[in-house]
C-alpha cells in the first residue's frame, strides 16, 4: 500500500505573514504558494492541491493560473484543485483551462470537484443558491459526458443545452476527477454512480468516523458496476522541527479562522486551546514534528484503508517561511516515515 499511497499537499491560498508579522499582500502570497510547490516538487511530495475561494482570507480564486505557473516550474508534482467550485462555474469552460492545464504540465493535470463550502462564489456569478443542490447534479452530469471527449448533446435547467458540441482541446491521456466529499451519503453515492475519485474532506473529529462513508462508496461503485477507484482524505495541519513549535504557530490562526467561519455558520463556541489539542492528539489536525505528524498520518491511512492523504499545510496566516520549511519538512521526512510505518 505505501508505494501506491499518495502524499499531498493542499492549501487554500491563506494570504500569509512575513517574518516581521506584517500580513503579506495577496500578490506575495500568490508568488509564495507558487515557491512552495517548486520547494514540494523538489522534495518529493506527490501532489499539490489549491483551493478556489473568493473571501479576504484567501488569495487564490483561479486556481488553474497558479497551477499553470507552477507547471511551468515544476517536472513531476501531480498538480489540481481542492475544489473547483463546479456549481458556479460552466463544465465546459473548466474542460477547456484543465485540458490546457494538462497540455502544458505533461498530463499532471487533476480536477477535484465540490459543491462549495463557502457560497460567495454563487452571487459574485449570478447564481441562486436555491438552486444549490441541481446546480451541482446538472453540472457533474455534464461534466462526465465531456470527459469522454467525444461530441456532447445535453440538455438541463442551469445552462445552455449542448447539440453534438466538440469542446477543445483534447487530452492526450484524459483527466482524473475527484469529487470533495464533506459527509454526505447522497454526495458519496452520486460520486460513485458517476465513477470519479472519492475526497472526504475530514476537517475535525476522530477520523475512523468517516469509516462507514468510505464503505458505502466501495459498496455503490461495485453495485453500480464501476470500476474501483482510490479514495482520498484531506485534513488541517502543520509541520515544523518541534511540537511545541508548531503548535504554538499554528493555534493562534487556525483559532482566528475556525471562530470567523463558525460565526458566520452558526457553529456553537469558539476553539480552544484544550479543543485543539484534543484534535491534536487524536483527531483531526495533523500538527507537530515531522515523526509525530507521519505517526498520525500512518494511523489514519490504515484505519481508513484509503490511497491518498493530502495535508492542508496553511490553516490561517503563517508566516510564509515558517509554510515553506513546513512543505520541505513534508516532503524530505514526513513522506518517508508514512511510507516505512506503512510498510513494517
Amino acid at each position: 500500500m505505501s508505494d501506491s499511497l499518495v502524499l499531498g499537499l493542499d492549501t487554500f491560498g491563506d494570504v500569509l505573514e512575513d517574518d516581521d508579522g506584517s500580513t503579506k499582500t495577496y500578490a506575495a502570497s500568490i508568488r509564495d504558494i507558487v515557491d512552495h510547490a517548486v520547494i514540494a516538487d523538489q522534495a518529493g511530495v506527490d501532489a499539490i492541491t489549491l483551493g478556489e475561494h473568493h473571501r479576504p482570507e484567501f488569495a487564490i480564486s483561479s486556481p488553474e493560473i497558479v497551477l499553470a505557473t507552477i507547471a511551468g516550474r515544476t517536472s513531476r508534482i501531480k498538480l489540481g484543485t481542492g475544489v473547483t467550485v463546479l456549481s458556479s462555474d460552466d463544465p465546459v469552460r473548466v474542460f477547456e483551462r484543465f485540458a490546457t492545464l494538462d497540455a502544458v504540465s505533461n498530463g499532471r493535470a487533476e480536477v477535484i470537484m465540490g459543491r462549495g463550502s463557502f457560497i460567495e462564489s454563487f452571487p459574485l456569478f449570478g447564481y441562486d443558491l436555491a438552486d444549490y443542490e441541481l446546480l451541482f447534479e446538472e453540472k457533474l452530469g455534464l461534466w462526465a459526458k465531456l470527459l469522454t471527449e467525444q461530441p456532447v448533446t445535453w440538455r438541463g435547467k442551469t445552462r445552455a443545452p449542448l447539440t453534438d458540441a466538440d469542446v477543445y482541446p483534447k487530452t492526450e491521456n484524459g483527466l482524473t476527477t475527484y469529487v470533495g466529499v464533506g459527509g454526505s451519503p447522497e454526495s458519496v453515492i452520486r460520486t460513485a454512480r458517476y465513477g470519479f475519485r472519492l475526497m472526504l474532506a475530514i476537517i475535525g473529529g476522530a477520523p475512523g468516523r468517516f469509516r462507514p462513508y468510505i464503505d458505502l462508496y466501495h459498496r455503490a461503485v461495485a453495485e453500480l458496476g464501476q470500476p474501483a477507484e482510490p479514495v482520498g482524505v484531506h485534513s488541517p495541519g502543520f509541520i515544523a522541527d518541534t511540537d511545541e513549535e508548531a503548535k504554538e504557530l499554528l493555534f493562534p490562526r487556525f483559532k482566528r479562522v475556525r471562530d470567523k467561519i463558525g460565526a458566520e455558520r452558526g457553529w456553537a463556541g469558539e476553539v480552544t486551546r484544550e479543543h485543539f489539542e484534543q484534535e491534536a492528539a487524536a483527531g483531526s489536525v495533523y500538527v507537530g514534528s515531522p515523526e509525530t505528524v507521519a505517526r498520525r498520518i500512518a494511523a489514519t491511512v490504515r484505519e481508513l484503508g484509503v490511497q491518498r492523504f493530502d495535508l492542508l499545510y496553511t490553516s490561517g496566516s503563517v508566516p510564509a517561511s515558517a509554510a515553506a520549511h513546513a512543505v520541505e519538512l513534508y516532503g524530505t521526512k514526513v513522506i518517508p516515515m508514512v511510507r516505512d510505518i506503512l510498510s513494517s
